[in-house]
């Protein structure tokens, strides 16, 4: 005959069972959501695809995490004021513009705000808030879409990411800038932009005639001017 107090035990033993279970999904599904030393696979494919891109890794793309694969992680966590641990989880990976829950790279797609991820509208609002955030409105737009327009050229890197990453590419990148948190501006520019918006028709480029340092940008074709910028093709 089973007693109260025994059928109580075995109560508490099976809850604390099934918590064990819990929390060991819970470890799994936390340790699936990154990308480090060891894996393989198409995600890690890209990770380097882009690394090898922006000139953080040299080695060959095989979809193999190995050490040259974690050193140039961590230049471009150190680069890009990340925690450098060799892991790719969701701050770096959205720094990457990379999915970690699919194989593809999630930053192909700029021809409407539904087929863009959070993270790129994230990217390229603080590339705005960085560039142009003492420009007139239609001004953040034009630099959201420079942006744009480098990922729909052959010359350019065909993400947001690596449009953004691009050595030397922008300023405020380089200078920290880019860190700081946009306003709702530049989010609103990020998304009219991502919605088609282009005031600039096309252009590749821009820069500040005032403070422009660069010989090469004075070569291009400017054919409009807001704000500070001129905008060149």
């Amino acid at each position: 005959m089973k007693t109260r107090h025994s059928l109580g035990f075995k109560r508490l033993i099976r809850v604390l069972a099934l918590s064990l279970i819990i929390i060991m999904l819970m470890s799994t599904a936390a340790e699936a959501a990154s990308i480090a030393w060891g894996s393989k696979g198409t995600v890690v494919t890209n990770i380097q695809k882009k690394l090898k891109q922006w000139g953080y890794y040299s080695g060959t793309v095989d979809g193999v995490f190995g050490q040259s694969t974690y050193n140039a992680v961590v230049a471009f966590q150190k680069k890009n004021g990340l925690k450098a641990d060799g892991v790719v989880g969701a701050a770096t990976a959205a720094a990457m513009g990379v999915s970690l829950g699919s194989a593809s790279s999630s930053g192909g797609s700029v021809a409407t705000s539904g087929s863009t991820t959070t993270s790129e509208t994230e990217l390229l609002a603080r590339v705005v808030y960085g560039e142009a955030r003492g420009e007139p409105y239609l001004g953040k737009v034009a630099v959201a879409a420079v942006v744009l327009n480098r990922v729909r050229s052959a010359s350019f890197p065909n993400t947001i990411a690596g449009v953004i990453y691009q050595s030397g590419a922008f300023d405020a990148v380089a200078d920290g800038q880019f860190y700081l948190e946009p306003d709702a501006d530049a989010y609103r520019a990020a998304r009219d932009a991502l919605n088609g918006w282009d005031p600039t028709y096309g252009a590749l480029y821009y820069f500040n005639p005032h403070t422009a340092t660069n010989a090469w940008i004075w070569t291009r074709e400017v054919h409009l001017q807001i704000g500070k910028h001129w905008f060149a093709l």
